[in-house]
C-alpha cells in the first residue's frame, strides 16, 4: 500500500484490472442496447400485447436466486473468474434464443433460466476485483472500484444511442444478435487469467456457510437500495410520455432530458468515491439518497424542462453514489462471501426495475402525470433513512 496511489495508476499496473474495464465496457453496451427496444422487439417480432409485454420485467424477480447461487458456488471454487466465464456464455447463449424467438413464452422463459445466470457474470467480476485489492491493497480502493464500474456506465451512454441506430437499420432480431455477441465478448479481454479467491493470514481455507443472521445487514442494505432505485423504472416509463404529451416538448429536447443523467452519473462517480474514501462509504451514500428524494419530488411538481433537467441532475447523484459504493458496501456487510454479497447487490438493478414497473403501473392511473413522482420520492424516503438507521447500528456493534 503506498501514499501515493492513484486509482488510474492502479488500474494502469494491474492486467486483471485494464481487462475488467473493458470487460464491463463491452457488458454495459450490450445490455443498453436492447434494453430501450426490448418490449419494442416482444410486440412487433413476437407481437406480443402491450399489457403482455410489461409483464416481460416481472422475470427481474428470479436474478436475486441466480446471483445468490451463482456467488455461492464462486465463493467456494478457487478461481473467480471461472464462474464469470459461465455466466458470460450462458447469458450470450440466451440472447441468441430470445434473438430465434418465435413465441412469445420463450423470452420469459429464457429470462429466467439464462439472462439471470447471465445478469450475475458482473457480480463475479466485482468479486474479482475485490479479491484482487485484498491481495494488493491501495489507500483508494473506492475510486478504484468506481473506475472499473464507470466502465459499465460508459456502456450505457453510448449503447442506446448504438442500439437504436442499428435496430432501426438492420432490425430488432439482428439487434438482439450483436447484444449477445457484446455479452460474450466480455470474456476476451480477460484470456485465460485467473483470480485466485483471496484468503486473508491465518485462514486454512473456505468457512462453513454464516448463519443467516450474520447476512441480515446485507439483505437490509438490499431492500433499501431497492426502494432507492425503484423510481428509475417510473422514470423511463413516464417521463418521455409527460414530456411529449403534456409539456409539448420537442424530440431534441426530450432526448437530451433522458440523455443527460447518465453523462451526469459517469462524472459524479469519482467524487462520490474519494468522499467515500475520505468519511467512509456507508456514510457518503444515503447524502446521495438524499437526492434521490429531492429529484424525484422535483419531477412532481415540475411543469418544464427546466425543473426536469433540475430533477435530472440529483436522480444522478443517487446513481452515482450507488454506482460507486453499493458494491463496495455490500461486500463489506458480508465479507466471508464476497461472491454471494456482489452477485445479491447486482440483482437489485433487475428487482427494482420490477418493484418500480409493477408500482408505477398500479399507482399512475390514480395519481396521473407527474404526481406519480411522488411515489418513488416516498420510497427513496424511507431507503435513505433506513441506510442511515443501517449505518448507525453497525458503528454501536463495533
Amino acid at each position: 500500500m503506498q501514499a501515493g496511489d492513484s486509482a488510474i495508476g492502479v488500474i494502469a499496473r494491474s492486467r486483471f484490472l485494464r481487462a475488467a474495464v473493458i470487460a464491463l465496457f463491452c457488458s454495459g453496451l450490450g445490455v443498453s442496447s436492447v434494453t430501450p427496444q426490448l418490449t419494442l422487439f416482444l410486440v412487433e417480432e413476437l407481437h406480443a400485447s402491450l399489457p403482455v409485454a410489461g409483464l416481460y420485467y416481472l422475470t427481474n424477480l428470479a436474478a436475486p436466486v441466480a446471483g445468490y447461487l451463482v456467488g455461492r458456488r464462486s465463493d467456494r471454487s478457487t478461481d473467480r473468474l471461472a464462474m464469470f466465464r459461465v455466466c458470460a456464455v450462458v447469458g450470450a447463449a440466451g440472447w441468441v434464443v430470445i434473438g430465434l424467438a418465435q413465441a412469445i413464452w420463450v423470452p420469459f422463459v429464457i429470462s429466467i433460466l439464462a439472462l439471470s445466470i447471465g445478469g450475475a457474470a458482473m457480480g463475479q467480476l466485482f468479486a474479482a476485483c475485490r479479491d484482487e485489492l485484498s491481495r494488493h491493497p491501495t489507500t483508494v480502493d473506492n475510486q478504484v472500484i468506481a473506475l472499473v464500474r464507470m466502465a459499465f456506465t460508459a456502456g450505457w451512454v453510448l449503447g442506446p444511442v448504438l442500439g437504436s441506430w442499428y435496430g432501426s437499420v438492420a432490425g430488432l432480431r439482428p439487434m438482439v444478435f450483436a447484444t449477445a455477441a457484446l455479452v460474450l465478448l466480455q470474456i476476451l479481454p480477460l484470456g485465460r487469467q485467473r483470480v485466485p479467491r483471496f484468503h486473508r493470514p491465518g485462514d486454512p481455507g473456505p468457512a462453513p456457510d454464516p448463519g443467516g443472521r450474520r447476512m441480515l445487514p446485507l439483505l437490509i442494505f438490499m431492500a433499501m437500495i431497492v426502494l432507492a432505485m425503484a423510481g428509475d423504472t417510473m422514470k423511463f416509463g413516464y417521463l418521455p410520455i409527460y414530456m411529449e404529451q403534456q409539456l409539448q416538448l420537442s424530440p431534441l429536447l426530450r432526448g437530451a432530458v433522458i440523455g443527460v443523467q447518465p453523462l451526469l452519473e459517469f462524472a459524479l462517480m469519482p467524487l462520490a468515491a474519494r468522499l467515500a474514501d475520505r468519511f467512509g462509504a456507508l456514510r457518503v451514500l444515503p447524502v446521495g439518497v438524499a437526492f434521490g428524494v429531492t429529484g424525484n419530488l422535483t419531477f412532481a411538481f415540475s411543469s418544464d424542462a427546466v425543473g426536469l433537467f433540475a430533477g435530472q441532475l440529483q436522480i444522478a447523484l443517487l446513481w452515482a453514489c450507488i454506482g460507486a459504493l453499493g458494491v463496495t458496501i455490500a461486500q463489506d456487510l458480508y465479507p466471508e462471501r464476497v461472491a454471494t454479497a456482489s452477485g445479491l447487490f447486482m440483482s437489485t438493478i433487475p428487482v427494482a426495475g420490477a418493484v418500480g414497473g409493477l408500482i408505477g403501473g398500479i399507482a399512475v392511473g390514480t395519481f396521473g402525470l407527474p404526481r406519480v413522482y411522488l411515489l418513488p420520492a416516498g420510497l427513496t424516503l424511507i431507503g435513505c433513512v433506513g441506510l442511515v438507521v443501517l449505518d448507525r447500528a453497525l458503528r454501536r456493534r463495533t
